[in-house]
């Protein structure tokens, strides 16, 4: 592996450390990547410990291939197929979830996989590239609407509508099918954009978080994380966009409240129902030593709760 293509797990010790590693525990790794968070769990877990980790991108699937640890399981899914997945292994619940979203320096930093304007390349962006429509294919067929809308929404990008027009403006020459021919159509489009930043960052991100369909998958695969969690387990997720981000806030927070109940009910406190989560600790983020030395690093937070005994 070049060191282009090598990946910097964010929060590492911060991560395994949130989730309190038994050695005879039963551990998800919801997001392998190259197997930073994995590993470290591993090297935790005893010789009755068990982890099992999910990824979509054949290539970290390959990676993973090279662990050779019993203790180790590593299947092609995206996170939201867990459920199915843990029962199709026998598990019923674990001690532990972690999940580390967004996209990895691997995929962005191999131009063949279309994700970012630094390099000319197909514009793909898929996560699994083994499956499902490429970006290119999507702008192709999309409405002017439909592509307003994920700009906007996924990206938070003001100039969303211009951006589509041009999009479906250039389309009969066949000039929306790499990365470098979207990134110029777009910097031509936007005439303003905060500084230090590309025109096409909101953009490209948009159309990534849409295509692989991130915020969904991530919305999916909570409750089911809760599901299977053990009392006492707990959930560890790792974000680094602010969409992601208010997600899990709101999960969290919502499954750390009790049910409301009809005022004046009269019920003793101990007959009150129980919240399913327990929040632990403040939302934590990189040191500066980490951005310093892993400048993706920066716009990470991680958030931390832990399972009642709530059914």
């Amino acid at each position: 592996m070049s060191a282009a293509v090598q990946h910097v797990s964010v929060l590492l010790e911060e991560a395994v450390e949130a989730l309190a590693v038994r050695a005879d525990g039963v551990y998800v790794d919801g997001t392998f990547g190259r197997g930073g968070h994995s590993r470290a769990l591993l090297a935790r877990l005893g010789p009755g410990g068990r982890l099992i980790a999910f990824d979509r991108d054949p290539a970290a699937i390959a990676a993973g291939a090279a662990l050779g640890d019993p203790r180790f399981t590593l299947v092609h899914e995206p996170f939201s197929a867990l459920a199915g997945a843990l029962d199709a292994l026998g598990v019923a619940r674990v001690d532990g979830v972690l999940l580390d979203l967004g996209v990895s320096s691997p995929q962005l930093d191999d131009a063949a996989r279309g994700m970012s304007f630094r390099f000319d390349a197909p514009l793909d962006m898929r996560m699994d590239t083994s499956r499902g429509q490429t970006v290119a294919q999507w702008l192709a067929d999309a409405s002017v609407g439909q592509i307003t809308e994920v700009l906007r929404d996924y990206g938070e990008e003001r100039f969303a509508h211009a951006i589509a027009k041009a999009i479906a403006a250039a389309r009969p020459g066949g000039a929306v099918a790499t990365t470098g021919q979207l990134a110029a159509l777009v910097e031509k489009t936007v005439r303003t954009r905060e500084p230090g930043q590309h025109p096409a960052t909101r953009s490209f991100q948009a159309l990534r978080i849409f295509i692989n369909q991130e915020l969904e998958e991530l919305s999916r695969v909570l409750p089911d994380a809760v599901d299977r969690l053990r009392p006492g387990g707990r959930l560890a997720v790792i974000s680094f966009h602010s969409l992601e981000d208010r997600i899990v806030k709101r999960f969290m927070r919502d499954c750390a409240k009790p049910d409301a109940l009809p005022a004046r009910l009269p019920l003793r406190a101990d007959q009150l129902p129980q919240p399913r989560l327990r929040l632990v600790g403040r939302a934590q983020r990189p040191g500066a030593a980490e951005v310093a030395a892993n400048p993706r690093a920066r716009s990470a937070v991680m958030r931390v709760a832990e399972r009642t005994e709530a059914a």
